[in-house]
Order: C-alpha cells, then structure tokens, then sequence
C-alpha cells in the first residue's frame, strides 16, 4: 500500500536537520573589549597595567623584561599563606604575561576542589560566563581551545584540576616580529655588516613588511616609507602585514 505524500515531511526534515546539526561550525567573533568581568577571570583582564596587577595583588613579583618587552610573574593563592584566599577560591596558581607592561596572556589553574572537573564540562562554564559561542575545537593533548577575533582561550587539565589560558593574540604577533627582527640584525652581524635592514611600510595600509616577505602589490613611491626597526614602524602606528606571520 501506497505511503501518501505529505506536504510537511520537507519541512519536518529541515527542522530535524537544524536541531541535529553539529555546533562546530559555529565561530567567535568577539574581541577582547568584549569580555564581562567574569568571575573565572578571578577580577583580571588583559591590558591592565602592571601597577594595576601590584594593587591587586601585592605579592606578584616581576622580575626585568626580557630583550623583547617581556615580563612575567606566578602567583600561588594555594601555597602562599600571605594571599586572600578568598579572592581566589579553589585557585592553585596564577601565570600572568605582560607586554611593555601590560597583561597580554593569563593563566589560571584551578584545583580538585573547582565545582567542574571534566573539561568538556569546564569549558561550557568558561563560554557561558564569559558570554562566547560553544566554537571549541581540540587542543594539545586532551584540551580544548577557542579562537576569537584578537585573543585566543586554552582550557585543559593540569595537576588533576581544570586550567584556563586567556592570549592577546595581537601581543604575541609583536613578539614574534620582535624576535624575527633580532634575529635578523644578529644574522647580519654575523656576517660581518652592521647595517640593519630597512623596514618597507605601506602609508595607505598602514602596514609594514620585514626583508623575508613582500607586499603583494607594488607600493608607490608616495606611499612608500622605510624604518629601520620594526619598533620604529610600531610605534608609528604600522602593523605587521598578515603575510609576514
């Protein structure tokens, strides 16, 4: 016997599809302007200064900033009896990154005692608190990790208690331009010239390119400027071309 065709079976199929279909296409495009204060972020935020992070904790120590701008500090609620613990409960230890003095990554572990531990479950707290999309991919080892439009999030587990690691990830391309200029001017020492190489910047992109790659069109003389160190082009309001990640 014949199955009569009905009209609502195309319909019914699509909202079957729609509710079955997988999250992991969705994305997140919020920046870190976008972030609440939320409570996993234990009352840090990335760009505070380190006078910021001193008044809230006085126990945070920094030692110099490396050759590329560099500081870094621990803090340890779980072992140093001299920390309000109550600021931090169920926090094991703190990792805080600074850039020219400024928080540009933050790493949180939290012990057994974290009201999740699976982190899968983890990570659903950490979207939902701080208001992002569940856009969680596999990380290193058993972790997960999220790629927004200017930072990054890491959660995984370490010492048996689940972890969160906030990244500016405009920060770390600093960085690494930094070290690819040092090892530039150290290459060229080594052979036996003293003369940096110039750094070609764009005026109308507002970009600027490092001797290993070019610009993909031709820039013209009149927007052509040249620096001699990618700190100089930083600080004239130049950012590294995408290409030369």
């Amino acid at each position: 016997m014949r199955v009569p065709f009905r009209r609502e079976f195309p319909i019914l199929l699509l909202l079957l599809f729609a509710f079955t279909a997988p999250s992991a296409t969705a994305q997140c495009t919020q920046k870190l302007a976008d972030l609440p204060p939320a409570p996993e972020l234990l009352g840090f935020r990335l760009g505070m200064t380190k006078e910021q992070v001193k008044a809230y904790v006085p126990q945070a120590a920094f030692g110099h900033a490396d050759p590329f701008g560099v500081s870094k500090t621990t803090i340890n609620p779980y072992f140093d009896p001299t920390i309000d613990k109550t600021k931090f409960p169920s926090v094991r230890s703190i990792s805080l990154d600074l850039l020219d003095d400024h928080l540009t990554s933050l790493w949180i572990g939290y012990d057994d005692t974290f009201k999740v531990q699976v982190i899968e479950e983890f990570a659903k707290v950490v979207s939902a608190s701080l208001k992002l999309p569940e856009a969680w991919s596999a990380g290193r080892g058993r972790g997960l990790q999220m790629k927004c439009a200017d930072f990054h999030l890491i959660v995984s587990t370490i010492a048996g208690g689940p972890s969160l690691r906030v990244l500016d990830i405009g920060a770390e391309d600093v960085v690494a331009a930094r070290r690819q200029a040092k090892e530039e001017r150290d290459a060229a020492a080594e052979a036996g010239t003293s003369e940096e190489a110039e750094i070609v910047a764009d005026k109308q992109a507002k970009v600027y390119y490092l001797s290993t790659c070019q610009s993909p069109r031709e820039i013209s003389e009149a927007n052509k400027i040249l620096f001699k160190t990618t700190e100089d082009a930083e600080k004239a309001g130049f950012k590294l071309a995408k290409n030369c990640h």
